[in-house]
């Protein structure tokens, strides 16, 4: 059900009743907690208790200058976006206000600086004693699909084609084919992802037997306040869909330099790895764009990283034709 929110009466709108009227509509708690930081700062900024009417499109932008005019790029561009949002949401509903002025532009985003693992690393790390099945079996089908660590998270067993190792995943982005807000997985475009050898051999010893649920599930029953949609929990054991924020914990407590929270891998490394070690082995840019599912090869030219070897490999091509005997 979409969260009802109630409007304050007439259109005289303090920027702070603003801002957390436009929050208390959102349902993701993912947006929620990324759109609190960059709203809430710039309602401080403006004067919380002044009327929202009174702001000018400038002091938006100067807001925004001060606050977050020399963060990274990235950062710039999600601050943004979320007053942007915010604004756009206020108008809709009737309530003069400002505009984030033209001035204060989306910045492209760098090139991204996710490191790329090398082979040896992940088989190493896949293959130590103190690692648990479950993650074995998780990284080996991130690495082997290039897929985001939601949409392989996101799989039950009953969607698995095991013999022809491939899943349908919901992909960011999806396109719905309804119009219906909080519509199932069902009812949006969904898109196939392929595992190789690897993952084929650790899949069937993680689920057991199993014939429904979520693939990765946690070791404990969530808590009785804790709400789980029936599609996240296993029926038969009660155990919940492994998060992405506790995948993303374990990942970190197995890679982590010197025990230092924070400092290990992140889970799009796996992604970023998968692209890089089949470019570098030939695969060509449609190919890998139909591996990773952009539509767009400069989206696909950022997740590949070669390494210095693999640059000095194909160099040697330009030698005169005696001087690799």
């Amino acid at each position: 059900m979409p969260t009802v929110v109630r409007l304050p009466a007439g259109k005289a709108l303090t920027v702070r009743i603003a801002a957390d009227t436009f929050l208390d509509s959102l349902d993701n708690p993912n947006t929620l907690r990324s759109y609190s930081t960059g709203i809430g700062k710039t309602a401080e900024r403006l004067g919380e208790n002044r009327p929202l009417a009174t702001i000018a499109d400038d002091e938006i932008g100067e807001a925004l200058e001060q606050l977050w005019g020399s963060a990274a790029v990235n950062t710039w561009n999600a601050r943004r976006a979320a007053v942007l949002s915010w604004l756009g949401w206020c108008a809709e509903r009737g309530y003069d206000g400002p505009v984030v002025p033209a001035w204060t532009k989306r910045l492209p985003p760098p090139d991204s600086d996710t490191p790329a693992r090398s082979k040896m690393a992940i088989d190493r790390l896949i293959a130590r004693r103190d690692v648990h099945l479950r993650e074995k079996t998780l990284w080996r089908m991130l690495y082997e699909t290039c897929a985001r660590a939601e949409e392989v998270l996101g799989v039950n067993i009953e969607e698995l084609d095991l013999a022809g190792r491939r899943a349908p995943v919901k992909p960011k982005g999806a396109r719905p084919r309804t119009r219906r807000r909080g519509a199932p997985r069902e009812d949006f475009v969904l898109e196939t992802v392929f595992w190789d050898a690897g993952a084929a051999r650790l899949l069937p010893r993680l689920i057991k037997g199993r014939t429904r649920a979520p693939v990765f599930v946690t070791h404990r029953k969530p808590g009785p306040g804790k709400v789980v949609r029936p599609r996240d929990v296993c029926p038969d054991t009660g155990l919940a869909r492994l998060s992405y924020g506790q995948a993303r914990a374990m990942l970190d407590a197995h890679t982590a330099l010197a025990g230092v929270q924070g400092a290990g891998w992140d889970l799009h490394e796996w992604r970023h790895s998968g692209l890089t070690h089949l470019g570098e082995a030939g695969a060509s840019l449609p190919m890998l764009m139909a591996k990773s599912r952009h539509k767009k090869p400069e989206n696909v030219r950022r997740y590949f990283h070669p390494s210095a070897e693999a640059i000095a490999e194909v160099t040697s091509l330009l030698a005169p034709g005696d001087s690799r005997r």
